[in-house]
């Protein structure tokens, strides 16, 4: 007898098939998860970078408004190591220059001083900014500056 022959080995193409379509899909997965791992980090960093820079704002114009640095007759800088709580240096700057606005009696000029205070935070190893560090992916940099009258 003639029976019909019963094809075999076509299961077992489709499970090789399915297969590699699925881990494609894994690694797919492995490469987006890592890749948000990464861009999560840098988030998290340039959130510190922000919360370090206005706290080197605010201790800038603290100095100048509270007499630490007088006048800021010359432009006056310093760095403040804030690697322990944020991983992060700040190096704050301040200018000032006097003005004469109107006057505060009659034939008397009326002295306005306006000072600038500028902040740069980096998470580099030197003051900010470092110029080195900059070429590392992981390098995060922000600047802030403000102006105020006493």
């Amino acid at each position: 007898m003639n029976a019909a022959r019963i094809p075999r080995g076509l299961g077992a193409i489709g499970a090789v098939v399915v297969l590699v379509m699925l881990a494609v899909l894994a690694a797919t997965v492995v490469r987006l998860s890592s890749g948000s791992q990464a861009s999560l980090a840098q988030d998290l960093q340039a959130a510190r970078a922000q919360a370090a820079v206005r706290a080197g704002i605010d201790w800038g114009l603290f100095q100048v408004l509270k007499g630490g640095w007088i006048g800021c007759s010359a432009t006056q800088t310093q760095t403040l190591d804030l690697v322990a709580d944020t991983g992060m240096r700040v190096t704050v700057s301040c200018s000032g220059r006097s003005y004469n606005e109107g006057e505060s009696s009659p034939g008397v000029a009326r002295v306005v001083r306006v000072y600038r205070v500028q902040a740069v935070a980096c998470n580099g190893s030197a003051a900010c900014p470092d110029n080195t560090a900059a070429a590392g992916a992981q390098y995060v940099e922000r600047a802030r500056e403000v102006s105020v009258t006493d």
